[in-house]
């Protein structure tokens, strides 16, 4: 039996807090689910049906197809069994080009440095080749051609195929990312989150470099997200189906959609920014589909009805060098050039040459963002999604729905606002804007 049709067990992993919405796109895509982890969803299939995964697939990072599955209870142990593999009959180049990226991760008590372990998996893998072949594979971390992960944890290894390669957040639109980006697989996850459909207006201020507006345009259009993607790792397995890949590329752009059912408005007061958002949106090939405009957030135009405002303010992160000072005085010191800083609590000061206080920006910010809601009127619903809880209390609205993200490191929540006018008494509880083409809420926190 071919390897493509083999059936085994499929990882596919993604940013925490992003599960619900993967495992909500697996289970649309006719896979079953198998076991969920807080970074992880497990589902069942082909090799082949993993091109089909990497196609289509929003929120995940990565689709890894189980070779296999085996006892290892040392690193001696562990190059046996990989070294055991039939390499040469998987990877589809094994002359004089040949090329192999291992990663891994290990998880033992005999391990004190993991380069060790993905050391001893790389040479398992192409001492193997070199031994059927006469010709040892150079490897390195750059993961454009075959690329082939290693999990190994107490007396338990595992053997995968990293069918994606790059990470599948990179869809290839992005060329001008601006400072601190929001990675693909988030902003999709956030407008998931909103349950917003395309159906009706959707409001982006600070847009950045643009990530949320053009995910939210190829959600609305059903367009693939891979299609923007000319590599994937599993291109470079052998006895690849182009002929299968091409079909499954056809059907995609087949089922996308020419135009939007409604508006989207992207917005930001840096021109630099917008013109960014706008080229990136041109290479996802949606530019003509998002209204741009450079204008302070409360400036930017909200069509009349039901709509959806989706913002993410600054959470208070520096990247230069400065000074804290806190009300916990074992807190007091003098931060690095390069070291992150985050101002959680309203009693955090931040001192900068000038004498300027962020905390102060900030909270006019957040402020800010609270005053143009109310003042937007009934029919949207508004959202922020900020890793800075203590400033969102200066929105002033009550939240309907909290949900938990992590962006990076950070732990962030997207936080759904009702939006009207006036006293919010004697009022009717709104429809969602989607409405007409809402299912099953989704979301914690």
């Amino acid at each position: 039996m071919s390897i493509w049709q083999k059936k085994s067990r499929i990882l596919i992993t993604c940013p925490k807090g992003v599960v619900p919405y993967l495992k909500a796109e697996i289970e649309a895509l006719g896979f079953p689910v198998v076991q969920e982890i807080d970074t992880a969803v497990s589902t069942e299939g082909t090799l082949a049906d993993t091109m089909s995964l990497n196609l289509h697939l929003r929120t995940a990072q990565h689709v890894l197809y189980q070779l296999q599955i085996f006892k290892a209870l040392s690193p001696g142990a562990l190059y046996e069994r990989l070294n055991a593999i039939p390499w040469e009959t998987i990877l589809h180049d094994s002359g004089p080009s040949a090329y192999v990226c291992v990663t891994s991760v290990a998880d033992h008590p005999d391990v004190t440095d993991s380069r060790y372990v993905n050391l001893r998996a790389k040479d398992a893998i192409v001492d193997r080749i070199r031994e059927k072949t006469g010709i040892r594979p150079d490897s390195g971390p750059e993961r454009n051609r075959a690329v082939i992960h290693v999990y190994w944890r107490n007396d338990q290894a595992m053997a995968y195929i990293d069918t994606s390669g790059e990470r599948l957040s990179l869809r290839g639109y992005r060329k001008i990312p601006l400072a601190a980006p929001m990675q693909e697989t988030l902003a999709a996850a956030l407008i998931m989150a909103t349950q917003w459909r395309g159906r009706t207006p959707l409001v982006n201020p600070m847009c950045g470099s643009g990530t949320l507006a053009i995910e939210a345009a190829l959600i609305a259009l059903h367009r693939a997200a891979g299609l923007g993607r000319s590599n994937y790792g599993f291109l470079h397995i052998r006895d690849f189906p182009r002929e299968a890949w091409q079909a499954l590329r056809k059907d995609a752009r087949d089922a996308s959609l020419k135009a939007l059912p409604s508006t989207i408005i992207a917005s930001d007061i840096d021109p630099r920014a917008v013109e960014a958002a706008r080229r990136n949106a041109q290479t996802a090939g949606v530019d003509r589909l998002i209204e741009f405009r450079v204008c302070p957030f409360e400036k930017t135009p909200t069509p009349g009805g039901k709509g959806v405002i989706v913002m993410n303010p600054p959470y208070g992160e520096r990247l230069e060098p400065f000074k804290i000072k806190t009300s916990h005085p074992e807190h007091r010191k003098e931060i690095a050039p390069g070291q992150k800083v985050i101002v959680r609590k309203a009693a955090d000061i931040v001192h900068r040459s000038g004498g300027s206080t962020t905390l102060q920006r900030l909270e006019a910010l957040y402020e800010g963002c609270g005053d143009w809601f109310k003042s937007i009127g009934r029919g949207y619903l508004g959202y922020i999604f900020t890793g800075n809880l203590e400033m969102a209390k200066k929105v002033g609205l009550r939240t309907r729905r909290r949900m938990t993200f992590y962006n990076g490191e950070i732990e962030c929540r997207l936080l759904e606002y009702e939006l009207y006018a006036g006293s919010k008494k004697h009022k009717a509880a709104p429809a969602r804007p989607d409405d007409a083409d809402t299912g099953a809420q989704h979301g914690s926190g």
